[in-house]
């Protein structure tokens, strides 16, 4: 079964910054890193994954249009099994209980944690095998 990760950013480095970050396991076929720039692509990606191989998703708060925020209990309406970690650059209590209270699991501060990140991606992985 092939797992997959939803980053959802509207800056176009993120996705250059992720693939370099876990290029081994994306090369390897560990998993595959699926990018959307923007809260209704995730929406509609997240609904076209029919199965349970979507594992994970990554998505950025401040985003023009819809807000990671706003996408949030839409993602978790349509897609309660998959957990959603937020990143932001502003990692104050107030953006963490918004974040908490409309049900995600997590939130990461920018810069991004890649170690952290990585050991909350493999216990995904390891939950999916």
């Amino acid at each position: 079964m092939s797992v997959y990760i939803l980053v959802v950013d509207d800056e176009p480095d993120v996705e250059a910054l992720f693939r370099q970050q876990f290029r081994r396991d994306l090369r390897s076929g560990r998993f595959t890193m699926e990018f959307a720039p923007s809260a209704p692509a995730a929406l509609e990606r997240a609904k076209n994954v029919a199965d349970p191989s979507l594992i994970l998703i990554l998505s950025d708060i401040n985003m023009p249009g819809m807000s990671g925020l706003e996408m949030l209990p839409k993602v978790r309406k349509e897609r309660p099994d998959v957990p959603v970690i937020m990143i932001t650059a502003y990692g104050d209590a107030e953006t963490r209980r918004n974040a908490i209270e409309r049900g995600a699991v997590g939130l990461l501060t920018k810069p991004i944690d890649f170690a952290l990140l990585r050991h909350e991606i493999d216990a995904r992985v390891g939950q999916a095998a």
